[in-house]
């Protein structure tokens, strides 16, 4: 009685599939660190909503080192701001080249959103620490 089902799922799943391959699939994930200077290091900060955080309590950063910060967001409007070394990323400028100097070895640096971004807002921040 039911015996079209079978055949019928099998022709949706194989059209489904053809479907996939013709259209555009997700691009592979790009190595970030491949395109940097020499001697530049990558510093990759995401902030999320869902708990209002950024993806690491401390960022350790070595005194003397060129670093490219690079700011991302995994869901909603986030902002960075690093006090005392005038850094403000968000979607607009989410990347900045800076140089923590030998004179910020063994300071501490505050990450704070920038943005406005929901009622975790007041508690979202971060370290970013000069060894």
């Amino acid at each position: 009685m039911l015996k079209w089902i079978m055949p019928v799922l099998l022709v949706v799943a194989c059209l489904f599939g053809v479907y996939l391959l013709a259209t555009d699939l997700p691009a592979k994930p790009k190595d970030e660190a491949s395109g940097l200077a020499e001697g530049q290091e990558l510093l990759k900060i995401v902030a999320t909503t869902t708990d209002y955080k950024f993806d690491q309590a401390e960022y350790h950063v070595k005194a003397g080192t060129n670093y490219k910060i690079k700011f991302s967001n995994k869901s909603g409007k986030h902002g960075a701001h690093i006090e005392g070394a005038n850094i403000d990323l968000n979607e607009n400028n989410p990347t900045v080249e800076y140089t923590f100097p030998e004179s910020d070895k063994g300071k501490t640096f505050e990450l704070k959103c920038s943005i406005m971004c929901g009622q975790g807002h007041a508690t979202m921040a971060s370290k970013i620490i000069v060894d």
